[in-house]
């Protein structure tokens, strides 16, 4: 076997890049010019845990199981987004199949997860994922995560803390993934790992909240690569491959579609009003909707009200298309964790969680930055709340109550959905727009866009362990 088929290979999840961007990023250009580039189908829907589980299995989302960033736990009626465990994938991944057929042949095979989804509990050597600890009193720490677990404490000595404002939030920006890409080339130099799983999210921030179009995209894929170069020196140094995956492509949105608003106008949704505002009430709601970019999850509870929320979801505008039953089969959606009713947003519109019909009931985590309490995804959290006259200090002032031991709400955010400007999560139109592959070796033979399911496949040979 040659040496280039055992090289050690880096995956870099450079989330948001499409060929039409790559032109963008000299040194990612580079390594596609010295190896091959392709477009890859979009998975559905094209959001991270499900495009990143899409690719590492192999399979589609009625096998692995993962619909979207978060979805109806239907045993404890509870919606979670963003989950951790990798319990969750139902489906056999690209690290674990690399490792067991290496072992087989008599070859250690280390690898490295590095603020990829579904990192704890996974079968690897090193892993590292954000992770904030809680308090018994409400209070947040950051931090990360990882194994073994004296390894965050030393990349935070060498590298300083996690700046975990700017990998969510309404400051999100170029120094998560700056420090991501450091931390990625000190663990590819002192752990030499034969795979590493690399989650570079720069591209994911801007393009959501003003639109590719009103970006100055060239600046921000210019400020990915250049975040980029430490890893692909340590790679380089290392004699490692660097595969580059894209993850899916954002569009320009100019309309939110509140469909719990309407499920609950329609007297589908039911709330639990009280002093924290209106809470959704998932027990005794006849039908809601678990909101993840452009596609929802709307859920049912009685079979004989399918064909009226249908009914009513398709009626709103925006909505492009409705399936139930058998039709969520063709997005590769007919999986129990899916809602009895999948919707996929037009290209310009959005799916947004609120489900309060005032305000002033709006409950009291709706203007905060709480990915793990809301039902439903929320790009409003990228952003301060224009009302308010001084956010930075009045954030400032709220730390410094809650250090104070005071309870109080980080209450920063806007409710105002007409404030993003982009999404994802629709299949792109073009092959253009859709996300980048950069590999090494044989180039794939077939024409066009790759489907996401052969990547898993050309991964494994790169690694000279496929069957």
């Amino acid at each position: 076997m040659s040496e280039s088929a055992t090289a050690p290979i880096v995956l870099i999840s450079a989330v948001g890049l499409t060929p039409r961007l790559l032109p963008h990023a000299p040194r990612l250009a580079t390594l596609g010019r010295d190896g091959w580039s392709r477009p890859v189908v979009d998975s559905v829907p094209a959001v991270t845990c499900t495009a990143q589980a899409t690719l590492l299995s192999g399979r589609l989302p009625r096998d692995h199981g993962i619909v979207g960033n978060g979805w109806l736990f239907r045993d404890t009626q509870e919606v979670r987004f963003w989950q951790q465990s990798r319990t969750l994938v139902q489906s056999d991944l690209l690290e674990e199949v690399a490792r067991s057929r290496a072992r087989e042949r008599g070859r250690p095979f280390r690898v490295a997860k590095l603020f990829w989804w579904y990192n704890q509990g996974a079968d690897v050597d090193v892993s590292i994922t954000p992770k904030p600890l809680y308090g018994a009193d409400g209070s947040k720490v950051f931090g990360i995560w990882g194994a073994p677990p004296e390894l965050p404490p030393r990349l935070e000595s060498s590298l300083g803390s996690f700046p975990f404002p700017s990998f969510w939030g309404p400051m999100a920006g170029s120094p998560a993934t700056r420090w991501i890409a450091r931390c990625a080339a000190e663990v590819l130099a002192s752990e030499r790992p034969d795979l590493s799983l690399v989650y570079l999210p720069h591209l994911d921030y801007d393009p959501q909240r003003f639109g590719p179009s009103g970006c100055d995209m060239p600046r921000l894929v210019g400020e990915l690569d250049e975040a980029a170069a430490p890893l692909l020196d340590a790679a380089k140094a290392a004699g490692a491959q660097v595969w580059v995956f894209g993850e899916y492509g954002h569009c320009d949105v100019d309309r939110a579609i509140l469909p719990n608003r309407a499920l609950r106008e329609a007297g589908l949704l039911s709330v639990r009003p009280g002093r924290f505002g209106d809470q959704l009430e998932a027990f005794q709601s006849r039908a809601f909707a678990v909101s993840d970019h452009q596609l929802a999850h709307v859920y049912v509870r009685r079979e004989d009200d399918i064909a009226r929320v249908r009914d009513e979801i398709a009626a709103l505008p925006g909505v492009d298309r409705v399936a139930v039953g058998d039709e969520r089969a063709k997005l590769g959606l007919d999986h129990p964790r899916s809602g009895e009713v999948v919707a996929l947003a037009e290209p310009d519109a959005w799916f947004a969680y609120p489900f309060w019909l005032d305000e002033a009931q709006a409950p009291d985590y709706a203007r905060t930055v709480d990915i793990h309490r809301k039902p439903g995804y929320d790009p409003c959290e990228l952003f301060f709340d224009p009302k308010l006259a001084n956010p930075k200090l009045r954030a400032m002032r709220r730390l410094a109550q809650k250090k104070l031991g005071f309870r109080t709400l980080m209450d920063l955010i806007s409710l105002d959905p007409s404030l993003v400007k982009g999404s994802h999560g629709r299949p792109a139109d073009r092959d253009e727009d859709r996300p980048l592959l950069i590999g090494h070796g044989p180039a794939p033979t077939s024409p066009g866009a790759l489907p996401m399911t052969s990547v898993r496949d050309l991964l494994l040979d790169a690694l000279g362990v496929r069957d």
